[in-house]
């Protein structure tokens, strides 16, 4: 069974968590899994719009699976993967630690009444840092009432603060985020990318995105031909040949 799946509606693609009996937690195979599906939906002409979703109603995600810890940077947008089109985040339940995260990098988001917010992780001690984008996203001081106090916020009360779009019916939230997905169908593409790409530039950019993109620059470097033929050139006592790649 995929820890991942993707459900095609014409041009709209539902991208899930599909770890119920973990509670959605993101293991390695999820954030490896997120990250292909995220790719392959920008790659793909035919599609224009994304759902974040999960399955079961008891929560979107745990956070990290603590029995198999991923690299969570993978399953975040503009982290692991960026696309000009537009990903709507569509929750229920529980969204916890690295979660949210995921989903307050996303464009838009749809959540359940039962929709529970909850950043334990000041309490148990450790952290990765990523959830400090959330002062960019929402008032600080809600924001730091999140992270230090480990607060848990209903959907209602970050839906009067901004940082969700609609509150539903359990039960709801996919369908209402499929509805804005067709309503985004009638608006151009290349005004949404360029509006993307624009707010993009705006937004400060945190700690954890900053190192994600220098490691992966230097990633690239270490595992390039260019790499192991300068290594070889230089035991060989010669002039590499690089190729730039």
């Amino acid at each position: 069974m995929s820890a991942v799946t993707v459900e095609d509606k014409g041009a709209i693609s539902i991208i899930r968590i599909n770890r119920p009996e973990r509670l959605n937690a993101i293991d390695q195979d999820v954030a490896v899994e997120m990250q292909k599906a995220f790719k392959a939906f920008d790659a793909d002409d035919s599609k224009r719009v994304a759902v974040l979703s999960s399955v079961g109603d008891r929560a979107f995600s745990s956070g990290a699976d603590v029995s198999n810890l991923p690299e969570l940077w993978r399953a975040i947008p503009t982290v692991g993967f960026n696309t000009e089109k537009p990903i709507i985040a569509a929750t229920t339940g529980w969204v916890i630690g690295g979660a949210i995260v995921m989903v307050m990098m996303c464009d838009l988001m749809v959540s359940t009444e039962s929709t529970m917010f909850y950043y334990p992780e000041a309490k148990l001690g450790t952290t990765a840092g990523g959830i400090s984008s959330l002062v960019t996203r929402m008032p600080h001081k809600l924001a730091m009432e999140i992270m230090l106090l480990g607060s848990k916020v209903p959907a209602r009360r970050a839906y009067d603060v901004g940082f969700v779009n609609r509150v539903v019916p359990n039960g709801e939230h996919e369908k209402m985020a499929l509805e804005m997905a067709v309503e985004l169908l009638d608006s151009a593409p290349l005004v949404i990318g360029a509006l993307k790409r624009l707010v993009a530039e705006i937004m400060p950019v945190g700690p954890i995105e900053r190192m994600v993109g220098i490691s992966q620059t230097i990633a690239h470097v270490r595992q390039s031909e260019d790499m192991q033929e300068g290594i070889a050139a230089y035991k060989e006592k010669r002039k590499p040949r690089f190729k730039g790649r």
